[in-house]
């Protein structure tokens, strides 16, 4: 493990797995290696785009929409993705911290919302935590008004090893439907290790999403994202959303020109099959919802748009 503190805040950390992957994919070094422009940001960022800190309702626990919550299990991970929308928390191992205690307060919070019947766990990477997120499963897998688990992890792309044996059978005990989404940027992430925890998973039964963010100098191209999307649905993953970047402050160097994102994503919605296209969204800076971004199929204002509790937001 490569680790040392870097610019902007957020502290530099890979996997042996990634440091000979990064030595031979240009674009998966940019990902995970920090730079000088991680120092440059301007008044149009944000510390927290997503209102997350806001909307934190019990340690680790976040609501921000009625039917489901977001757990927070860790700020640790296997690696530190440098277009991190967390980063302003993600890696402060002491901050993050989560004990069994703060999951049964969260497991009473829940419980006392009927409306919630979707556990979303995140982080960091809740599978560097395997035995609390296994904890934190069987203790919500008991409510019978959650109908949903999903958790979302990087483990497979920034290390295949971590993922357990004890966690795959924690899988296969849940009776809800679990889904499993997995976060990948470019073709070069699946390598063999990669793909032989892809087909863990789904031999567990879980069901595989996969969630990808435009970044610049990554992954702002037709042919890598056609690749990229038709990889995955080969292997039994199913490309969920494609984001726009977060205007995170520290990672707007990854920000694609919105005029690019569009063409490239209608491209891909003319050739791709409709199970390996995603849904392209902006993720709404202090506001509410994935918003759908319509694509050159439509004549559209491509400056402004309204978000889901009917808020205009202006694109710079």
């Amino acid at each position: 493990m490569e680790k040392n503190s870097a610019p902007g805040g957020l502290v530099f950390s890979v996997s042996h797995h990634l440091q000979k992957l990064a030595k031979k994919s240009p674009a998966v070094r940019r990902e995970f290696y920090p730079s000088e422009e991680e120092y440059k940001f301007s008044p149009a960022s944000f510390r927290d785009p997503l209102l997350e800190d806001e909307y934190t309702k019990a340690r680790g626990l976040v609501h921000k929409y009625a039917n489901r919550v977001l757990i927070l299990l860790t700020m640790s991970c296997a690696a530190y993705c440098r277009f991190c929308t967390r980063r302003r928390r993600v890696s402060n191992l002491v901050g993050g911290l989560v004990t069994r205690s703060d999951v049964r307060n969260m497991v009473k919070y829940v419980s006392s919302r009927q409306e919630v019947n979707e556990i979303i766990f995140s982080g960091g990477d809740p599978l560097t935590t395997p035995e609390l997120l296994i904890f934190a499963l069987n203790q919500f897998k008991k409510l019978k008004q959650v109908k949903i688990i999903r958790i979302h992890t990087r483990i497979p792309v920034s290390n295949p090893n971590l993922l357990t044996t004890n966690f795959l059978t924690a899988i296969r005990a849940i009776e809800q439907p679990v889904y499993v989404s997995l976060h990948f940027e470019h073709p070069d992430e699946l390598t063999q290790e990669t793909i032989k925890a892809v087909n863990s998973l789904r031999k567990s039964g879980a069901i595989l999403l996969s969630q990808s963010v435009f970044l610049k100098g990554v992954n702002d191209s037709y042919e890598t994202l056609y690749s990229l999307f038709t990889l995955l649905s080969s292997l039994g993953i199913r490309p969920y959303y494609l984001y726009r970047c977060d205007p995170v402050r520290g990672a707007e160097h990854f920000i694609v020109p919105f005029a690019k994102e569009v063409e490239i994503m209608t491209q891909l919605r003319r050739n791709l099959s409709g199970i390996a296209c995603p849904l392209y969204v902006i993720d709404t800076p202090s506001g509410s919802g994935k918003i759908p971004v319509p694509l050159d199929f439509w004549t559209f204002d491509e400056t402004r748009f309204r978000d889901f509790e009917g808020k205009e937001i202006v694109i710079s």
